[in-house]
């Protein structure tokens, strides 16, 4: 008897037709496939940071650490409902409490849909990934490095069209780096100083 064809990894690689910034005029276009990458880099080296330079924080109290690879794979599926739902644009996400929490119940429901089409030997692996506990604090934590992140990513987008002479993105640079100081992490503040200037320069200044 023929087998069913598994769809969930076929629909992962639809992460590369989900257009971002699509209110926004682009110098470079960006798909929520390279998105996506972008934020695991940048997660797994949050995760590195917190382990080797701050695993205390100033008053010496011992912070949860995080587990490199796990950053990583997470921010990979982060955005994952969107293949499903699209990336709404900020201005309309962010309207009003209401379409918030609204869109975050849709991309509930989406994250479901698309655990639903694995194997359910399969499942409970990606569902980590896909839709983790936040009451786990070791989930909690890997979650928050990986908004963290995703939030770095939206501002060296913006970094990198400005270089590029597009003042679209300059009120946005400023709004999401204000979000990023807020967070208020030490290894944030540490990849923010050390790591992001790079991105305004050019690949012979980078040489």
């Amino acid at each position: 008897m023929d087998r069913r064809p598994v769809p969930f990894f076929a629909m992962m690689q639809r992460m590369r037709f989900i257009r971002r910034w699509a209110l926004m005029r682009n110098t470079q276009g960006e798909n929520l496939q390279e998105h996506s990458l972008q934020v695991a880099v940048t997660a797994h080296a949050l995760a590195v940071l917190r382990r080797e330079r701050f695993p205390r924080l100033a008053d010496g109290t011992a912070r949860l650490l995080v587990d490199p690879d796990r950053a990583a794979a997470m921010a990979l599926f982060h955005d994952a409902p969107e293949i499903l739902v699209g990336d709404l644009p900020t201005p309309i996400k962010y309207f009003n409490p209401e379409i918030q929490t609204a869109y975050k119940r849709v991309e509930v429901v989406a994250a479901e849909r698309l655990l639903a089409m694995l194997p359910d030997d399969l499942r409970p692996t990606y569902e980590r990934l896909l839709a983790p506990d936040r009451r786990d604090p070791e989930a909690a934590e890997t979650a928050a490095l990986v908004k963290a992140a995703d939030r770095i990513c939206a501002y060296t987008k913006c970094v990198e069209e400005d270089r590029a002479g597009n003042t679209e993105f300059r009120t946005a640079a400023r709004t999401i780096l204000e979000s990023v100081r807020a967070l208020g992490l030490p290894e944030v503040d540490c990849f923010m100083e050390e790591f992001v200037p790079a991105f305004s320069l050019t690949l012979d200044e980078l040489e």
